[in-house]
């Protein structure tokens, strides 16, 4: 009966999905020093998912060495690396101890980058943000960004995305085993594309064996439905079936 319930609540998802379809996606902006701070301290963690990376501490560190210019090379090529490939600021330390060099050196060779992509004056930057460093837009490139990305109508969501969105919101917390379990399918891939639409958040873990990570929707799922909160979602003894095919 609830994996009944739950497939037909894909439609009202689906309904609600849509008339936000209208919005612009979010373009990554350049934050002004003035924003930078005044972001870090009124922004909800909770409007976004990312990836966290572990914040090592100073102790272990290599100790301070000369480096020749082969490596100093690879190294800022790693960096370049790492830093395009982080959803988050990346923090000095982080880098540091992944490159094998001390702190010293790894705040030389970063702004060393820095200085190189502001020399180039491209479309990308490297700023000190949040106590990490992360590449971003240039802000010279903005309106023209605003423009572009204006006429970029949202991706839609595949219906098996839409289902297991469907599940988490009616479910939550939620683990993976208990969505597969409902969805009578896998659903890992699903998970990581709203992950990936900063739909979804983890939630710490069931205490249970193995200790599955818990999901739970994002004050963004609410912004994009247009709801208050998960109590304005229909119950689901209300919801009834829409075809998905009927939609428009």
């Amino acid at each position: 009966m609830l994996k009944t319930l739950l497939h037909s609540a894909i439609g009202r998802i689906f309904r609600l999905f849509l008339k936000c379809m209208s919005k612009q996606p979010e373009i990554i902006l350049p934050i002004t020093p003035e924003q930078s701070h005044k972001d870090s301290t009124e922004r909800d963690s909770s409007d976004y998912v990312s990836i966290p990376i572990k914040e090592a501490k100073n102790v272990g560190l290599p100790e301070q060495r000369e480096i020749n210019q082969e490596e100093e090379e690879h190294i800022l090529g790693l960096m370049e690396a790492v830093l395009f490939l982080s959803p988050d600021p990346v923090p000095l330390v982080f880098l540091a101890r992944h490159c094998g060099i001390d702190k010293t050196t790894a705040r030389k060779l970063v702004d060393r980058l820095a200085d190189d992509y502001a020399e180039r004056e491209g479309g990308i930057e490297l700023r000190e943000i949040a106590g990490g460093y992360r590449l971003i837009t240039s802000k010279r490139y903005g309106n023209a960004l605003k423009e572009i990305f204006q006429e970029t109508k949202q991706s839609k969501l595949s219906p098996a995305v839409m289902e297991t969105l469907a599940v988490i919101a009616y479910q939550q917390p939620v683990t993976l085993p208990e969505i597969d379990d409902i969805r009578s399918t896998s659903s890992r891939t699903m998970i990581s594309a709203l992950l990936q639409n900063k739909l979804i958040q983890t939630q710490g873990c069931r205490p249970t064996p193995g200790r599955p990570t818990l999901y739970v929707t994002t004050k963004n799922f609410l912004s994009h439905f247009a709801l208050y909160s998960t109590t304005e979602l229909p119950p689901l003894s209300e919801v009834k079936e829409l075809h998905l095919d009927e939609i428009k």
